[in-house]
């Protein structure tokens, strides 16, 4: 199962450019409301966004489904709004316990950053939030894979950041076919 948690507040093209990419790619990935108001959600833009599934579908799905990978997009204060959600840190948890893949972009990698997940890891994310990006590595890159942890620096980078994902997934070819498909190359 590939989860993507939208809250108030996210980067529009941080949290779709992803989605968009792992479905051209053939793989199921399912947005999650992180609101009270089912399963629409606004980003920062004032877009709004129709979710697949509410938290409580996706915490459903969770006692019989494992979890592949989550994705946590940008934005404030959607990043902040994902940092306190019980809901997120439901599958941040079941995400380690899995040894499923934790990709964050923008904002958002402090969310793994602050609870000592990057620890020792290569990272990178927007300007100004690596103070929370706890004992990691700090590279200012676009996009950085450690392990089962991708993070990527923001908005520019969500193409690029959502063909790292379909490469880990899907394999490389498919990630190389869909680039020069969306003339990402």
């Amino acid at each position: 199962m590939i989860l993507e948690f939208l809250a108030p507040g996210f980067e529009e093209i941080e949290a779709l450019a992803p989605v968009d990419i792992l479905r051209r790619a053939g793989l199921e990935i399912r947005t999650v409301a992180i609101t009270e108001q089912g399963t629409a959600v606004c980003g920062s833009h004032n877009i709004p966004v129709t979710a697949d599934l509410t938290a409580d579908e996706a915490l459903a799905l969770a006692e019989t489904e494992s979890i592949d990978m989550i994705i946590l997009p940008g934005g404030m204060p959607g990043a902040a709004n994902l940092d306190v959600s019980d809901t997120v840190q439901f599958f941040l948890d079941k995400a380690v316990a899995e040894g499923a893949y934790i990709a964050s972009i923008c904002a958002a990698p402090m969310i793994p950053g602050k609870r000592g997940l990057l620890n020792g890891r290569r990272a990178t994310c927007y300007p100004g939030f690596e103070q929370y990006l706890d004992g990691a590595d700090y590279t200012g890159g676009r996009v950085e894979i450690d392990g089962k942890f991708v993070t990527a620096c923001g908005m520019g980078a969500a193409v690029e950041f959502g063909l790292a994902l379909t490469a880990i997934l899907k394999g490389e070819q498919a990630a190389e076919t869909i680039a020069s498909a969306v003339f990402a190359k």
